[in-house]
């Protein structure tokens, strides 16, 4: 199947690599247009490297590959008014705007909930659950100005339907993304606008694949590896395996973006290999 979001633009955020960049490209392999923003740079007290311009560069080079156009742009997700000139800019030039996958998110090392700092926990807030409707709210005008209706995507995670310990700032966030999913399903249902939330388990990419999270895993071993941590990723599921691909992600955003979702709106939906049910 091909053209399942032929001739549509799509606003994705955290679009330098990971998820984002899978996210981005997926789209653009089923015919939309793209605006991709990111941060493009470290972010404080997160133990994986931040991105780069020259990622958001690379996911700009695979999208035109694919014949499509792309609008990037360097912001901060905690920036409105950033973000706003981003989507802004990229409607003018692209012409419209159908699709947002408000994607960007942040892990931070843990700790109970009664010992975390505040800054830790407000940091988590803002940038996992404030900038998602930040990002929707940017958007969102230019879709109602379309008159065509269109998506809305928000990454949560099993942590927002499920709580886990020593991540409570993480899990707290999650679970408000989908408060704010079903809000605004609620609320721009009227605008045939629909609006969805996917929840990863745990996705192959370097948010989990670093050396905090090895450490944090196996604190047995001296030097852990990815492959140390395989068997208690594995444990977290019902299928046999220790964690899915940023493409597992991306396919459901795609269905969740695309006519054959059309009805389908204010759902939680999990790509979790089973993790709910345990």
């Amino acid at each position: 199947m091909t053209g399942r979001v032929a001739g549509k633009v799509a606003f994705v955020t955290g679009a330098a690599r990971g998820q984002g960049r899978s996210h981005a490209v997926r789209l653009a392999e089923e015919g939309a247009d793209i605006i991709a923003v990111d941060i493009c740079r470290h972010i404080d007290n997160t133990p994986e490297p931040g991105s780069t311009p020259a990622d958001l560069a690379e996911t700009a080079d695979m999208v035109k590959a694919l014949d499509r156009r792309v609008v990037t742009a360097e912001v901060d997700v905690c920036d409105f008014d950033a973000l706003k000139a981003a989507v802004d800019s990229g409607v003018e030039q692209l012409g419209r705007l159908d699709i947002v996958v408000a994607n960007a998110g942040i892990g931070t090392p843990g700790a109970m909930l009664d010992e975390m700092d505040e800054p830790r926990w407000q940091q988590t807030i803002d940038v996992n659950l404030s900038s998602v409707w930040k990002s929707v709210k940017a958007a969102v005008p230019h879709i109602k100005t379309g008159g065509r209706g269109g998506s809305v995507i928000m990454t949560s995670s099993v942590g927002g339907l499920k709580a886990y310990p020593h991540v409570g700032h993480y899990v707290t966030a999650k679970h408000g993304v989908v408060g704010l999913m079903r809000t605004f399903a609620v609320e721009l249902g009227q605008f045939s606008i629909r609006v969805n939330s996917v929840h990863p388990t745990h996705v192959g990419t370097d948010m989990l694949l670093n050396e905090s999270t090895y450490r944090a895993f196996r604190p047995d071993l001296e030097n852990p590896a990815a492959d140390d941590i395989k068997p208690i990723c594995q444990m977290f599921h019902m299928l046999p395996i220790p964690w899915v691909e940023p493409a597992d992600i991306s396919s459901a955003v795609l269905f969740l973006a695309s006519d054959e979702a059309r009805y389908i709106t204010g759902v939680p939906l999990p790509i979790d290999a089973g993790s709910c049910l345990k």
